[in-house]
């Protein structure tokens, strides 16, 4: 009995051991309690950066603070024109299209807007911050190129027509611009882009000397498209008239001068020549006239005088002596009126061509005048070379100069032998 009490007292126990774990604990837990912190420090709770606005629509936005907007107040520190903030943190504008005709607004340009909330009663209490608006439009405004001249320009040979390509900027600007004209020309520098100059220098062989036509016009055009093949095109004509080459001009000039002044030396040459022949026949032809003219004489004088009847014979004989030298004048003398006249021909040629070389003379190397007295000189030299095609060859002694001959040619004497008499 001793025995199975301590043995039924250990059953007892677990059996209540048992039954306390399979009952169910009914004290409840401590639930954990999170406790949220006071917002103490100034917000906007709904700030957007970015505005894209389009134009002739409004936007109307209100700011919100986590505080109570009845103490706080809403002000503007930078914004572009028409932009508003109202008291109670409203963002207002009006996208109108006068903005941007006028020139205060651009379409897609970033604006920034400077704005912030301040308490009205504790002014440390502050927020500054900033947003970004940005106007489009969905009309597309051309892109256009204009040039430094309009209509027709007119210039010479030889002048350089020079003024720069221009783009007036739309919605898309203008990327690359091309030029083609009606006669091909060279320009210095290519035309590919905005503000370009173009620069032509016209050759002085532009308009053909066979050409019937005095104006040539060069149509110019200038192609500009942007980034999605958009065109505009700007067109020029060129009225080109014919100019003077005055480098060539001047040399041709001075050729024709030397070659008439040439001719002309020799023109004096050939009348010292032939003047001085003229003369020495003349000469020739006086003794002749008065050997014969003495003879006649002394036959009369002596033939009625003579008291001897052989000398009265020879008085006789004397007067036919002297007719006989006329045939011997004409054979060892003849006139040579043909050579006076060729003389006087030649002086008269000679004259008027030395005047017309001084009467032409150029005044500086771009006289205007130069193809005027080019074209003079050349044609009255090939006058004056057709008057004397039938002018005999003349051969000059050794002894005659140039110098023999001018002096000769502008003495008094021989001026006023072939100065023409009026009576």
């Amino acid at each position: 009995m001793k025995i199975l009490t301590p043995v039924l007292i250990l059953i007892l126990f677990c059996f209540h051991v048992s039954a306390q774990d399979k009952k169910t604990d009914t004290i409840p837990l401590p639930v954990p309690v999170v406790i949220d912190p006071a917002d103490t420090v100034l917000r906007i709770i709904n700030i957007n950066p970015y505005f894209t606005i389009h134009v002739d629509s409004v936007l109307n936005y209100e700011l919100r603070i986590n505080k109570d907007p009845l103490n706080y107040n809403w002000y503007l520190k930078q914004a572009p024109v028409g932009v508003k903030l109202e008291k109670n943190g409203t963002l207002y504008f009006k996208a109108d299209k006068s903005f941007f005709r006028s020139g205060k607004l651009k379409y897609d340009e970033p604006y920034k807007v400077s704005l912030g909330v301040q308490n009205m009663y504790v002014p440390e209490e502050r927020v500054d911050t900033s947003i970004t608006i940005l106007f489009y439009s969905t009309e597309i405004a051309q892109s256009t190129v204009k040039t430094g001249v309009l209509g027709t320009v007119f210039n010479e040979e030889g002048d350089t027509v020079r003024f720069r390509i221009q783009c007036e900027t739309g919605s898309f600007p203008i990327e690359q611009i091309n030029f083609n004209s009606n006669i091909p020309i060279s320009v210095e520098k290519p035309i590919t882009k905005c503000n370009d100059e173009f620069v032509w220098a016209i050759p002085f062989d532009f308009i053909k000397e066979n050409d019937t036509t005095r104006l040539r016009t060069v149509v110019v055009q200038f192609i500009g498209s942007d980034k999605f093949h958009n065109k505009d095109t700007a067109i020029v004509r060129i009225g080109v008239r014919p100019g003077i080459n005055y480098p060539q001009k001047y040399q041709e000039h001075q050729k024709i001068s030397q070659e008439m002044y040439n001719y002309v030396q020799n023109l004096k040459l050939t009348f010292y020549v032939v003047s001085k022949n003229v003369k020495s026949n003349k000469s020739t032809r006086a003794t002749f006239d008065i050997a014969g003219s003495s003879t006649a004489l002394a036959g009369t004088v002596v033939s009625t005088t003579a008291t001897n009847p052989d000398v009265a014979d020879i008085g006789k004989i004397l007067p036919s002596i002297g007719l006989t030298l006329v045939p011997v004048k004409e054979a060892v003398a003849p006139a040579k009126i043909q050579e006076q006249n060729t003389a006087a021909q030649l002086r008269g040629i000679t004259k008027r061509l030395e005047y017309l070389l001084s009467e032409n003379a150029l005044i500086g190397d771009r006289d205007p005048d130069v193809l005027t007295k080019t074209n003079k000189l050349r044609s009255e030299l090939k006058t004056a070379q057709l008057q004397l095609i039938d002018l005999p060859t003349v051969e000059f002694e050794p002894g005659v100069n140039q110098a023999e001959a001018d002096k000769y040619f502008n003495d008094p004497k021989v001026i006023k032998k072939y100065k023409l008499k009026v009576n």
